[in-house]
């Protein structure tokens, strides 16, 4: 996940972020959702997400604009 720019404090537990456009999601964040960013340290290796072998999609359904698939 990356960090995300405050744009503005609303209030002492809320922040508006700086997000782009095709992000859907509410602008003004509780503080309590945010944890303090921490730079990568030196031979600290990010984890990729790992494969699934999809045999059959079973269903699929539009969450918030979002397709999702339900997959054996």
């Amino acid at each position: 996940m990356k960090p995300y720019v405050v744009e503005e404090i609303v209030s002492r537990n809320a922040v508006k972020l700086k997000l782009l456009a095709s992000i859907k999601i509410y602008l003004i964040v509780n503080v309590s959702r945010f944890g303090r960013y921490r730079k990568l340290v030196k031979g600290q290796r990010v984890e990729e997400p790992k494969l699934v072998k999809v045999e059959k999609i079973l269903n699929k359904r539009k969450v918030m604009g979002v397709i999702k698939y339900l997959v054996y």
